[in-house]
């Protein structure tokens, strides 16, 4: 019996039996066709859109909570290389013409999934738990974990029930873009926070999106249902369940046994057989980058040559085509696709060894030295990180650096990440991107050092502060591309990162599963999903 039988059939015995289920139980057991299962590549994360981390976690809160500015991804990665801004709980905004103050015209007769109110008290609620530290509901791992959005964050002000008002300091152009961003402001319900307080929020995630939270058990599964309530167009799918199998092999195993209709990054090596066996296997160009962190606490990382000669020495194109299987591409820069300002034709740092052992020689290290790498174990979009990481190792070892590979689970090891690492770490290793230029002031400027923000290595360079403050703040779009353009380079010219590879986000899909659509994006849209029956 595959999972999905054991689960209408458990349904249909507690319907015949009389016994007191609810609603969507009953659903679940007169419609089976309606339930979507996606095997994940990890636990997730909390629930809370403020303070969840990774693709795994941001890919559920999206189904349930929404942004004032929404990103299409109804379409594809070919379709649309840079989704398209579109309203979202705003139904329109406008800004100043000194670019420092939106305006949002909400939406009216929008309900949150308890029935609170969606209003402009409700969006100034949401902006103070992650910008006011005397507010009561104050968040303080939400306001970490959101501040790129609120860098130049002034004030907020509320103007009627329908719109609200927020000034900033700079004239911020990338500030849209961020909003529709998971993981910056995520409308979560007051009643919700005032209820269960900040931390409990996660244990009942309350939003306003398509999709409702119905029950969560560790290990196993994280349920949410249809939102009858919701103010667009009607989610086609009643449940969506998302069972964790961090084993790429289960996953496989999983959706050959029809136990789940998708699974995420399968086993590269499998890819050939599913596609001749029928399955659909898709895959995109999301705004993804795997990459290393130098330390640049660390004595011997903070010597240029030698980060130039640990770029030169990993082969790229090796582990993309032989250990991936041409699954993923070779990255050659810190900036991810999915905007205007990305140069796919910018190679920095191409495969040569003895390029590498030429620099080091140079530095003093002619004959090598030891360092500790860290890594995770699993993780979304982090793919295999230790078999990279055993390749690069190999790579290292190479032209005289002795690696050794310091691993944990995703939760434990993203916590470190963002506290930075101790003297003796080398480098660590992340993945992630923004469709936005300004990911690059993420990972590369001061203000989001460790501990806290996303530069792990705290990368600390004047010049390039101020090229990063400066295309952050240029409203004519092409001065802002040609400065976002000149950043990457003195970033990379100055080896601050070894970028390695870019994810395709593969997935296999069953074939009964209709309009499951990889956009250019790290998470999607389950609403358009359906089963063909």
């Amino acid at each position: 019996m595959s999972y999905k039988q054991f689960l209408m059939v458990i349904s249909l015995t507690l319907f015949a039996s009389g016994c007191a289920v609810s609603d969507q139980e009953v659903t679940l057991g007169t419609s089976e066709e309606d339930t979507l299962i996606i095997g994940i590549e990890s636990e997730a994360d909390v629930l809370d859109p403020h303070a969840g981390n990774g693709w795994v976690t941001m890919r559920i809160n999206h189904q349930m909570y929404e942004t004032l500015v929404a990103q299409d991804l109804t379409k594809s990665s070919e379709a649309a290389p840079i989704p398209e801004l579109i309203p979202g709980l705003a139904e329109s905004w406008e800004v100043s013409e000194d670019g420092k103050t939106y305006t949002f015209a909400l939406r009216e007769q929008v309900q949150f999934h308890d029935g609170t109110p969606f209003n402009a008290d409700a969006v100034q609620f949401n902006i103070k738990r992650l910008t006011d530290p005397s507010f009561d509901y104050y968040y303080q791992t939400g306001a970490s974990r959101s501040f790129r959005t609120w860098l130049y964050f002034e004030s907020s002000e509320v103007i009627d029930d329908s719109t609200i008002k927020i000034h900033l300091s700079e004239p911020f152009r990338e500030f849209p873009r961020l909003l529709a961003l998971s993981n910056s402001l995520q409308i979560v319900s007051p009643t919700a926070i005032e209820t269960y307080g900040n931390e409990g929020l996660a244990n009942h995630p309350t939003g306003t999106g398509p999709f409702r939270f119905e029950e969560r058990n560790r290990g196993e599964n994280i349920n949410i249902i249809k939102n009858d309530r919701y103010w667009g167009d009607p989610a086609q799918l009643d449940r969506v369940i998302f069972r964790p199998l961090s084993d790429p092999a289960s996953r496989a195993l999983a959706i050959r046994n029809d136990e789940v209709d998708i699974i995420a990054v399968p086993p590269a090596d499998s890819l050939a057989n599913f596609e001749e066996d029928g399955w659909n296997v898709v895959s995109g160009k999301p705004p993804h980058v795997w990459y290393m962190n130098f330390n640049f606490d660390n004595p011997i990382m903070q010597d240029k040559r030698v980060r130039q000669a640990m770029n030169y020495a990993i082969d790229r194109e090796g582990i993309a085509e032989e250990l991936l299987r041409g699954s993923v591409t070779p990255a050659y820069t810190m900036q991810t696709r999915g905007h205007a300002g990305y140069d796919s034709s910018r190679r920095w740092y191409e495969y040569n060894p003895e390029k590498a052992k030429s620099l080091l020689k140079e530095a003093g290290y002619e004959n090598g030295f030891e360092t500790t790498i860290k890594t995770s174990i699993d993780g979304s979009g982090q793919l295999v990180p230790v078999d990279i990481m055993e390749w690069i190792q190999r790579d290292l070892a190479s032209v005289g650096i002795e690696a050794t590979i310091d691993s944990s689970e995703w939760i434990s090891y993203f916590a470190g990440f963002s506290n930075g690492m101790e003297e003796q770490v080398g480098m660590n290793q992340m993945s992630s991107g923004r469709t936005s230029p300004f990911w690059l002031a993420m990972v590369a400027h001061s203000s989001f050092s460790a501990p806290g923000g996303f530069n792990s290595g705290k990368y600390i360079n004047g010049e390039v502060d101020q090229v990063l403050n400066a295309a952050s703040f240029e409203e004519n779009h092409v001065e802002s591309l040609r400065l976002w353009a000149e950043a990457e380079q003195l970033i990379m010219e100055d080896a601050a990162f070894i970028p390695v590879l870019n994810d395709t986000a593969p997935y296999v899909v069953h074939p009964r599963v209709q309009n499951f659509i990889i956009p250019s994006e790290e998470w999607y849209d389950l609403s358009i999903v359906s089963i063909d029956q």
